[in-house]
């Protein structure tokens, strides 16, 4: 119980970092503070600074921006026509490691209907490559709660049911995060070059995570989410969930970035 804890902790501080429960504190302080007559000029303050970040991450062109540099940072693997061969470096890899991305426990639903719609662009994903990669196994990994199904047999249970034989699936059932990941694939693979799918706004993070644990991965990005047509239009000046939502994977990524290099200046273990 005590090795979950410092987790549980990450867990806890990143949660309360990310940009709505962040302006929902500040926003709490300030309306707080405006009970006293010295303090309610900052209380104004805070309260207005809060609706502010909000309203500006929660605009469609602001959030993209935002998300934009980090899913550019690798291309996203070109389509891939019946009867050619792939691309030499994707044709190099001998397996297709998924990250796990999230599910429900719902029995009503299928395993693709449990996956998030991030873990199924993953598993969609992972399925195209594997279709040109016929001596590759697959991948994928994540844990469970306790006398559920694990995220790793959710994701398998998804890969089969799109076509992959259970026979070409491997599960990494005991790792909690990406770090964990990255090193629970090397001691599978070895020296053994791999396609790493993930969210195209959580490749950065990975890549660096996999390369520092000596796996040679090539970056497969899935699950993109700045995508905006070439045309503008009027919607794109708007304000919507979806919008809030990816600049909190910016904010997200931006501090797990930032940790990771403050750790590795340490020379603290990842």
């Amino acid at each position: 119980m005590l090795a979950g804890i410092p987790f549980l902790l990450k867990k806890i501080i990143s949660y309360w970092l990310m940009p709505v429960p962040a302006c929902l504190a500040v926003a709490a302080v300030g309306w707080w503070l405006l009970r006293f007559p010295r303090a309610a000029r900052l209380g104004r303050a805070l309260v207005g600074a809060a609706l502010l970040l909000v309203l500006l991450l929660g605009n469609r062109m602001v959030s993209v921006e935002l998300l934009r540099p980090l899913e550019s940072r690798f291309p996203a693997i070109p389509e891939l026509r019946a009867g050619k061969p792939p691309p030499p470096s994707l044709a190099a890899c001998r397996y297709v490691v998924v990250l796990g991305g999230g599910h429900t426990d719902d029995p009503a639903l299928p395993a693709l209907g449990k996956l998030s719609s991030s873990a199924l662009g993953r598993i969609s994903e992972a399925v195209r490559l594997l279709r040109v990669l016929p001596a590759a196994q697959l991948i994928v990994s994540g844990p469970g709660e306790t006398g559920m199904p694990t995220h790793a047999a959710v994701l398998a249970a998804a890969a089969e049911s799109l076509g992959v034989p259970a026979e070409r699936i491997l599960l990494v059932t005991d790792a909690h995060d990406t770090g964990d990941e990255s090193r629970a694939v090397k001691a599978l693979v070895g020296s053994a070059r791999v396609a790493l799918v993930t969210s195209a706004w959580h490749m950065p993070r990975a890549e660096g995570l996999f390369l520092a644990a000596g796996v040679d991965a090539l970056p497969c990005p899935a699950d993109t989410m700045a995508k905006m047509d070439p045309r503008l239009r009027l919607e794109d000046f708007g304000w919507d969930i979806e919008s809030l939502e990816r600049s909190t994977w910016a904010a997200h990524e931006g501090l797990g970035i930032l940790w990771n290099r403050l750790r590795a200046g340490l020379g603290v273990a990842r």
